[in-house]
């Protein structure tokens, strides 16, 4: 069942490639699209639901879709373990709530997972792009591909209003959700990050944890979206994304230099405290490594610390999450099994 989907970690984000990608850890971009006439997802019924499921698997066994598109596949989540569906959750590849409710539901992948659409999740369609760094017009040209091959395709519910149709009012209009996670340590150590970061919000932003709504910010990544769909074009909302991170980049870069500056030692001793621990220990929680994953991901970008790729950085940050660890184990660990077994796989990692 499609298994390099949930046994391999490494996925086209992670590349750490791209521009700024020493801060912008990835670019997204998402837009939602409903079939006319079948009511959203929340109120399909079985048969529905199949049906829509089906409109679009027709959709990508179509050979032109395959190659233009880079080759597809789909993926039944109900045919999946429950581990394998929080794998792709700790990927960015499906939301949590695509993981826990999964009949009538599927997935579409493109193999380097640049590309994941999201069937009967919230809306019919959500297709997804991800990229390394802030890449974002790379990012929306793959995107807008995609979206053109399904709505030549499908009937897409639209009105020449209000524009694209969906489950819910803040993504009408053009249904278009782009973001960049983001690195910002220097914001955090410098005390700047809870006033520039609500200061977002009045330029039309919003700031969420890793894993998206409802999630905490931790390891210092944040992710940084456009609130409003209605009303703005698709260049309009990508472009205001980019100067707020470019605003949050030099900000950061800023706050590096300062650091370095005025407490050399003491950021230097932070930075390799924190890779003394992940080169040693023998047990380690989540939270507590993603803090020190944070601290060497700093350092490396600074140069104080040599010879550890900071794709296997981005890599880390689903090969130790519990589901990836159990995955790996082929069976259910307990929280101290987790620990040991993130540690040594942390050890393994940042020592070959």
């Amino acid at each position: 069942m499609n298994e390099q989907f949930f046994s391999r970690s490494l996925t086209k984000w992670m590349e750490a490639t791209g521009a700024e990608a020493d801060i912008v850890i990835s670019s997204r971009v998402r837009l939602a699209r409903n079939l006319r006439g079948m009511p959203f997802p929340h109120m399909l019924n079985e048969t529905g639901a199949d049906e829509v499921v089906n409109q679009i698997k027709t959709v990508i066994a179509d050979p032109a879709v395959q190659e233009a598109s880079g080759g597809l596949v789909f993926v039944d989540l109900a045919g999946l373990e429950p581990v394998d569906r929080v794998v792709l959750v700790d990927k960015h590849l499906i939301s949590p709530q695509h993981a826990e409710d999964t009949g009538g539901k599927g997935l579409i992948l493109r193999p380097d997972e640049a590309i994941s659409i999201l069937i009967n999740e919230e809306d019919h369609l959500r297709i997804q792009c991800l990229f390394s760094g802030l890449e974002m017009e790379d990012t929306w040209r793959l995107a807008s591909q995609i979206d053109d091959i399904f709505e030549a395709k499908l009937e897409i519910a639209f009105d020449e209003r209000l524009g694209y149709l969906t489950a819910c009012p803040t993504n009408v209009g053009t249904a278009l959700r782009a973001s960049v996670m983001m690195h910002l340590p220097a914001l955090v150590l410098t005390n700047q990050a809870p006033q520039v970061l609500a200061s977002l919000s009045q330029l039309g932003m919003t700031v969420r944890g890793l894993y998206g709504e409802g999630t905490e910010a931790i390891g210092n990544l944040f992710q940084i979206s456009n609130q409003v769909t209605l009303g703005r074009a698709e260049e309009e909302i990508m472009s205001n994304l980019v100067i707020v991170a470019r605003q949050l980049i030099d900000q950061e870069r800023l706050g590096r230099h300062v650091l370095q500056k005025e407490t050399r030692v003491q950021l230097e001793d932070r930075v390799c405290r924190a890779y003394g621990i992940l080169t040693h220990a023998r047990v380690l929680n989540s939270q507590d490594a993603m803090g020190f994953f944070s601290d060497v991901r700093l350092g490396v970008d600074l140069g104080i610390i040599k010879d550890v790729s900071p794709q296997v950085l981005n890599e880390m940050l689903v090969l130790m999450r519990p589901a990836f660890l159990q995955k790996t184990a082929g069976r259910e660990m307990s929280h101290f099994e987790r620990d040991v077994q993130r540690a040594a796989l942390i050890r393994k990692k940042l020592t070959r």
